[in-house]
């Protein structure tokens, strides 16, 4: 490395054993030409040394570097907005600290410029400060979302040194932060859905259920009545058998089927904008839905980023429910796990029986339509929505929808602006509640 060497703490120096030989060399001159400077010289050169020295091994000790962001979940359209922040927790000042953080390509920033690297799909953000003792800097970026994903930033890696320049030390940090993109999210009028019971009318075999952890008084016992709705403490102050009056509840279920294969081979490849469109549709019927207070669920035949599992989200209507399953949806890739129709009847047992299963697929086989068919012969309410240019088989039974890419339906809604929070307060839906934790 020239005149450069490498310690094993990481410490680089731009002293080699040279300096130190000029050192003895000018002592040994001074002592022959009985000669005051040469002994100053050397003497200079021995303090400056160890001074650098420990100034360098000091350096990145205490020094503190965060990365702080407005939100950790956004759409796309949106911006983050990252401050780096970095302490020196210290007496030592830090004449120039060097920062290389890791940044996604494909988050890019609003002003500025990302250095490549070596790693596909990972950029480099350089940057670099001079703190004082116990000083804290702030630096802010904005950070752009053009699509869906889940983006992963670091590792980060610091370089400083000494005042005079003579050492210099390097330290590599894992510490990371991951950022979501969801899909996109259209309106249901927008996309051509009736806006009333687009996947059938509100059915359940039971019209009115009773749901057992809400009481909302008691009765008298009628013979019908279960023993197991018996209030032991109001018929012991009233002598006479009573019995709980249950809050009544109608609990609707709704799944979405995610077929992310573009092609009837997976070897054919994929079309992306096929794909994602599929993702945001998926996306927008689960908004919907739980904007209406359905039981939600999603499952898809794409898998996470490195695994090989089918994405499950099991039927739910909690506070995170939906951030759940926007969450699945913008980490889902293209590869599928298995076919959508073996997807199909595998999953079907393991779903409540009332539910609504909503099939959103880019393509349309035939042992896709079979499978279809065979659960609505077995009681399922099946409903399919298609991307495919061709249209779908007429299945009788079950709710049929065709949106192929080329309709003008996604032409407008693409070319109008991109609000998703709009979109999430029609549902009903606050947008800090998908975005929140």
């Amino acid at each position: 490395m020239g005149n450069r060497w490498v310690s094993d703490d990481g410490c680089r120096s731009r002293l080699g054993r040279i300096w130190f030989e000029t050192a003895a060399l000018l002592i040994a001159i001074g002592l022959a030409v009985h000669q005051r400077a040469p002994f100053v010289l050397a003497a200079c050169l021995l303090t400056v040394i160890p001074v650098a020295w420990l100034w360098n091994w000091l350096s990145l000790r205490r020094v503190e570097y965060e990365r702080r962001f407005d939100k950790r979940r956004a759409f796309p359209g949106e911006t983050f907005e990252m401050t780096l922040r970095v302490t020196n927790r210290k007496l030592l000042p830090l004449s120039w600290l060097e920062i290389k953080d890791s940044v996604p390509t494909a988050l890019p920033l609003l002003e500025g410029v990302l250095e490549p690297t070596h790693v596909p799909q990972v950029s480099r953000l350089t940057a670099v400060f001079s703190l004082r003792w116990y000083e804290r800097v702030n630096r802010r970026y904005v950070l752009q979302c053009p699509a869906r994903g889940v983006f992963v930033l670091g590792p980060t890696d610091m370089r400083s040194g000494d005042i005079f320049t003579l050492f210099e030390t390097r330290e590599s940090r894992k510490h990371q932060d991951r950022l979501i993109i969801y899909p996109r999210v259209w309106a249901m009028d927008d996309l051509g859905f009736p806006s009333k019971e687009p996947f059938g009318e509100r059915k359940a075999y039971q019209r009115l259920l009773e749901d057992p952890l809400r009481t909302i008084g008691v009765r008298d016992y009628h013979p019908e009545d279960s023993l197991r709705r018996i209030h032991w403490k109001a018929t012991a102050r009233r002598g006479e058998l009573q019995v709980r009056a249950l809050e009544p509840t109608t609990t609707l279920n709704l799944v979405i089927l995610l077929n992310v294969a573009t092609f009837k081979h997976h070897w054919q490849g994929v079309i992306p904008e096929l794909l994602e469109r599929a993702i945001s549709l998926a996306a927008s019927i689960a908004t919907w839905a739980t904007g209406r207070r359905y039981k939600v669920g999603l499952v898809a035949n794409g898998s996470m980023p490195h695994s090989d599992q089918p994405i499950r989200v099991p039927p739910g209507r909690s506070a995170g429910q939906l951030s759940a399953i926007l969450e699945a949806l913008a980490a889902v890739t293209s590869f599928a796990s298995l076919p959508i129709h073996d997807l199909l009847r595998r999953e079907s047992p393991r779903l409540p029986w009332g539910a609504t299963l909503v099939v959103v697929t880019a393509i349309v086989t035939d042992e896709l339509a079979a499978a279809i068919l065979g659960l609505r012969d077995a009681g399922r309410r099946m409903a399919l929505v298609s991307l495919a240019e061709d249209s779908p088989p007429q299945l009788d039974g079950v709710v049929t929808y065709h949106l192929p890419c080329s309709a003008p339906i996604f032409q407008r809604i693409e070319q109008g602006p991109d609000d998703a929070t709009a979109v999430l307060q029609a549902a009903g839906l606050m947008s800090a509640e998908v975005r929140g934790g």
